[in-house]
């Protein structure tokens, strides 16, 4: 409902007919508490990202303070984490068997309330929710044995005392799907629309971004820092069979308003069709080492063939004109595929006139707290973009996408993004300021002030005019950001780039000059590099 900025949204794209103000704040909790007034007695389990993300502890962005466990606030019996196929059929046959919904303790990838630890095996004992509300430290602490323990293969029941009578008890993270059960999940007879009784307010409009496009993998080992998927899908890729996507596309072709353009084709990210390293599925993802950034580890699987082959399979079906990628892409994971085909395939048949891809940032620290690669290999994989573009005569755009005010950017920092972005010729028309949302360690960074990987201090751009001025950094060639964008340059001591050279971001005060306003604000840099 509400912006980075805490200010009202005007719509709600999840929302009959669009409108705002339909579903409230923290909606499952709210109706939790709802449906538990109503049915006293009848177990009650949530599901979903909501409640996967706030299953224990959590820093809330909207109150500013750390919330309890949602199970806790929920009024709910149980929380079924992650994306949940597995542990809800458990419960189902569970409670189907005749047992009782306090006696589910055993299922992987759910959390339960216990008023004691008597039976409570191989745990591992986490801060107090009251030591945490004292001390931000105990929280990072908390966080980094989570993170921890997030993998299927090796992570480890873990305990969040309340009081010493009420504990929240999460249990391991279900195991991955398996290829044949990810398939048999996607053959369900889905309606694949909003419910008819929408219709009269005008249907829901989030649908027409997924309505044709397809689902090809879940998870992802990227870990960047201000995702979340590592604590809800996991960092395990699983991927549906190309008979299975390829089975969906001829249903979509025969949909009502299908005109010959599959929008996607994907997951968090497009690229990802196989685990990082073969060692993934028998012990788990390294702790302590990421697979790509800040360098790609040795043991990386790029080879993209599986994903060029399905799209080519999906390009060949009757009525499919076009099949286009808008999940993103990993540019350096593409970089690594050793035969580098499907980059020429991505370039001359999946674009939709430009490509959007993310940098995040240019400078090295702020990349490596966001969890990503240095921008040198960015910059060489947008050389590689123009050079195919121009190669098979296409003109299409590529836009970086970019977050503001991330913990770990310092204004300084922001002063050399807009440096950068002057020296690419680009300017965003618009900027993605950094979001607290629970279960990513940039979020602890945010509340903490402290990387829970290192335990060391970071800087946070917290105040509104901090990240105002970085925001404004980022867009200086917009007329009502100079004012934020001299007092930055200023307080970076960076006076020279106020100037007429080609380097300056403004001009000194006084009466405008021609080309103060330089035309084209905001568009994306042409294939041609110009």
């Amino acid at each position: 409902h509400y912006t980075v900025a805490k200010k009202r949204r005007r719509s709600d794209a999840y929302s009959p007919g669009g409108e705002a103000g339909r579903r409230p704040n923290h909606a499952a909790v709210v109706y939790g508490n709802l449906i538990r007034r109503t049915f006293k007695k009848t177990p009650l389990i949530l599901g979903g990202i909501e409640a996967s993300l706030r299953r224990l502890s959590h820093y809330d962005y909207w109150s500013d303070k750390l919330k309890r466990s949602i199970l806790l606030d929920s009024g709910a019996d149980l929380v079924s984490y992650g994306m949940g196929e597995h542990s809800i059929i458990e419960i189902a046959d569970a409670l189907n068997a005749g047992l009782a919904i306090e006696d589910l303790t055993f299922i992987d990838g759910t959390v339960y309330r216990a008023a004691s630890l008597e039976h409570v095996y191989d745990a591992v004992t986490l801060p107090s929710f009251p030591a945490m509300q004292d001390d931000k430290l105990e929280y990072a602490r908390s966080f980094a044995v989570q993170y921890e323990n997030s993998d299927p293969f090796t992570g480890k029941r873990l305990v969040e005392p309340y009081s010493d009578h009420e504990f929240v008890v999460q249990n391991p993270p279900a195991a991955p799907l398996t290829q044949s059960e990810m398939d048999a999940v996607y053959r369900l007879p889905y309606a694949r629309t909003y419910h008819p009784m929408y219709e009269a307010a005008g249907g829901v409009p989030a649908i027409s971004e997924v309505k044709f496009s397809l689902t090809s993998n879940r998870g992802c080992f990227g870990e960047c820092s201000f995702c979340a998927l590592t604590f809800h899908q996991g960092r395990i890729v699983q991927t549906r069979s190309h008979d299975s996507l390829v089975e969906e596309a001829r249903a979509i072709v025969d949909e009502p308003g299908f005109k010959g353009y599959i929008h996607d084709v994907g997951g968090p990210a497009a690229t990802f069709r196989r685990p990082s390293c073969q060692k993934q599925l028998k012990h788990g993802m390294c702790k302590n080492r990421a697979c790509l950034a800040p360098e790609p580890c040795p043991n990386l699987d790029a080879d993209h063939t599986d994903y060029m082959m399905l799209l080519r399979k999906l390009r060949a079906i009757p009525g499919i004109k076009k099949v286009f990628i808008r999940s993103g892409i990993r540019f350096d994971f593409l970089m690594k595929d050793p035969s580098g085909e499907f980059f020429t395939d991505l370039v001359q048949h999946h674009i939709s006139g430009q490509l959007k891809v993310a940098p995040e940032h240019c400078v090295a620290h702020t990349l490596d707290y966001m969890g990503k690669p240095h921008i040198e290999v960015y910059e060489k994989f947008r050389e590689k973009y123009f050079k195919l573009n121009r190669r098979y005569g296409k003109d299409q755009y590529l836009v970086p996408y970019l977050i503001s005010s991330h913990p770990g950017c310092t204004l300084e920092d922001a002063v050399q993004l807009a440096e950068w972005l002057n020296k690419q010729g680009h300017m965003p028309e618009q900027v993605q300021d950094f979001y607290p949302t629970p279960g990513t360690l940039a979020t602890c960074m945010w509340y903490t002030g402290l990387d829970p990987r290192t335990m060391q201090p970071v800087f946070v751009p917290k105040t509104p005019h901090d990240k105002a001025l970085q925001r404004a950094l980022m867009q200086w060639k917009r007329p009502e950001k100079r004012p934020l964008v001299r007092e930055a340059l200023h307080r970076t001591h960076r006076e020279d780039l106020i100037g007429y050279g080609k380097g300056c971001l403004l001009r000194p005060n006084g009466p405008a000059r021609p080309g103060d306003q330089p035309s084209g604000r905001g568009k994306p840099a042409p294939a041609k590099g110009k």
